[in-house]
């Protein structure tokens, strides 16, 4: 199934060759339903363009536009404004062409991949392995996920590439410590286990300001690393799979599938990179690559100071040491030429946009990429606390992002449990089992879900009553509803993914007729939420989905279903319920949530 817009840019395009003129339809959902449910704008810019009289031109391209299988007679409207209103009879057809489901996890609702899919990288989570993950790791797990399970939806080749922290000095100071309060891992590397990462971290980092001893061993442990010692290597990379243990327990449970690639396999590529750097510099006659201050420097254009002298990119530290610059021209190298990436992806929180402008300018200027390959730095603001500043702990410290989970899912558990046995709502019994299955997916859901439905540029402020209402754009309002539709086959006495495509689907009521509208707009949110990298796009449509299916099941705003007649009319009102399941169920797994059938 194309989407609408897809299919409406398509017609009115051949209607502007048909009278001489070439550009984007530019169709749009209309902001007003009284002014139909698509507009194009085309003839605005177009009719500047060829000193015409915008609605002339209009007029022109109405007189031949064949659209009379989709909407009723178009409309032009205003200056030169063309208004198009589906026919309720195009929807139903449209519907209808949507197969039914054979396999849940697989259902894509009618949505056709991809016409010419790519491969692309996504930087994602990226924790520093020196700690355990914290509440600063959640935004770009979350939001890297869904912008990975929406590309791969649309047929793209997705790398989730987490690129961990493991290297640098703070390694030295820590094995250094592990080494002397567990000399055990140095013949049973394999049996390392830390409970607590934080409370190690810490350890090692108060010895490491108080014992100027331990400071010269932890410095010694930095040189026998980085050289190669098998015995300080053997002990670094068990200190590495215990804090990766420690990530994939989140990883887990939050459901985030991910590929580990840390900084140290890119050390080699880092000597190749600043050795062509060298190179380049002797032969360019430009200040492109210089010394400044004995640093090897990148200067790409365009980046000042703030006394307006130009800004570096440090490729090469003046004691000879690389630096996180290094490290991502050796990846961004290693993404386009090994892995075969044309668009790489960097889910990063804002604060590092001038660094992420600055390396994807110095790798064009260097002729490192070129216009076939697409870095995006997809930058995103910071989660709050209730006083709207950074989220802490009481003491100041930063917040375990294992225990803001567990905190959600106990509050959620509660949720569930008054919903259970709330006296007004008779029939809800769970067992306990049940009860924590269902308090698990919906506190991690709500915070997936409340973080996706945010604009990624703007800060938020966590608060999980808010997060956890069963009103609202929220997760628990989203599983509700969804878990409602499918209570609606139970009490039809149905299955409802059984149900026979015959009789056909009949959209009479205005109700069923915006129904309709709504779950069509699925593949064209899809190419907004996919093209611009915007989850929140998904959320906003899936919570107006959900409202027009309770208008749709209102007795006084919408239509009987389950004891409508006759059973024609019945038949096409579950199978309206049937889709809007499907796709609810399909949009909340791109979200990374999956849904609960009882809640």
């Amino acid at each position: 199934m194309r989407s609408i817009v897809e299919q409406l840019s398509q017609r009115v395009r051949t209607a502007m060759a048909q009278v001489g003129v070439e550009g984007d339809p530019l169709i749009r959902a209309s902001q007003d339903e009284k002014f139909g449910d698509y507009q194009s704008n085309c003839a605005m810019g177009l009719a500047k363009k060829l000193g015409r009289k915008p609605r002339d031109l209009a007029t022109a391209i109405v007189e031949n536009l064949n659209i009379d299988d989709i909407c009723d007679p178009p409309e032009i409207a205003g200056p030169g404004f063309i208004n198009l209103r589906l026919k309720p009879e195009f929807l139903a057809r449209s519907l209808e062409t949507i197969p039914p489901c054979l396999d849940a996890d697989v259902d894509r609702v009618g949505i056709e991949p991809a016409a010419n899919p790519q491969t692309i990288a996504i930087d994602l989570s990226s924790p520093n392995l020196a700690k355990e993950m914290h509440v600063g790791h959640l935004r770009s797990t979350v939001i890297g996920d869904c912008i990975a399970r929406i590309l791969e939806f649309e047929g793209h080749t997705v790398l989730r590439e987490n690129h961990v922290g493991d290297w640098g000095t703070q390694f030295g100071m820590l094995l250094a410590h592990l080494r002397s309060v567990r000399p055990d891992v140095l013949d049973k590397p394999d049996d390392l286990v830390i409970e607590d990462l934080e409370s190690f971290y810490v350890e090692a980092k108060t010895r490491f300001d108080a014992d100027e001893e331990f400071k010269r061993r932890s410095r010694e442990t930095v040189v026998a690393l980085q050289s190669g010692d098998p015995v300080t290597r053997r002990l670094w990379q068990a200190f590495c799979r215990e804090s990766l243990r420690h990530c994939h327990a989140i990883y887990d449970r939050l459901d985030v599938k991910i590929v580990d690639r840390g900084e140290s396999c890119y050390m080699e590529q880092m000597d190749e990179v600043v050795g062509r750097l060298e190179a380049m510099m002797k032969e360019r006659t430009d200040d492109f690559i210089r010394i400044s201050e004995g640093a090897l420097c990148l200067f790409p254009e365009g980046f000042k100071t703030r006394d307006g002298e130009p800004l570096p990119l440090i490729a090469r530290k003046t004691d000879g040491g690389y630096n996180y610059v290094t490290s991502d021209i050796a990846t961004l190298l290693d993404r386009t030429q090994r892995l075969g990436a044309t668009r790489i992806i960097y889910v990063v929180g804002l604060a590092q946009k001038q660094h992420f402008d600055m390396l994807f300018a110095a790798m064009r200027r260097a002729g490192w990429i070129d216009e076939t390959v697409s870095p995006v730095h997809l930058g995103f603001g910071n989660m709050l606390g209730s006083t709207g500043k950074p989220f802490k702990t009481r003491e100041g410290g930063t917040i375990k992002l294992k225990d803001l989970l567990d905190e959600a899912v106990a509050r959620a558990r509660q949720v569930v449990v008054n919903a259970a046995t709330d006296g007004t709502k008779p029939g809800r019994t769970f067992s306990e089992k049940q009860v924590d299955e269902i308090a698990e997916r919906v506190g991690l859901a709500a915070i997936k879900y409340f973080d996706l439905s945010h604009s990624l540029n703007s800060d938020y402020r966590f608060d999980l009553d808010t997060m956890l209402s069963l009103e609202g754009n929220t997760a628990p309002y989203m599983l509700y509803a969804y878990a409602r539709i499918r209570s609606i086959g139970r009490k039809a006495g149905v299955d409802l993914a059984a149900l026979p495509d015959k009789p056909p689907i009949l959209p009479e009521h205005p109700s069923e007729i915006a129904l309709a509208k709504k779950l069509l707009q699925f593949a064209e949110v899809l190419d907004t939420a996919g093209g611009e990298l915007r989850p929140n796009a998904l959320t906003d449509y899936l919570f107006d989905l959900a409202k027009s299916f309770s208008r749709f099941y209102d007795r006084k705003l919408g239509v009987r279903v389950i004891d409508a007649s006759p059973e024609s009319v019945r038949l096409s009102r579950l199978r309206l319920c049937d889709l809007t399941a499907r796709v609810l169920r399909c949009g909340l797994r791109l979200l990374g949530i999956e849904t609960v059938e009882q809640m």
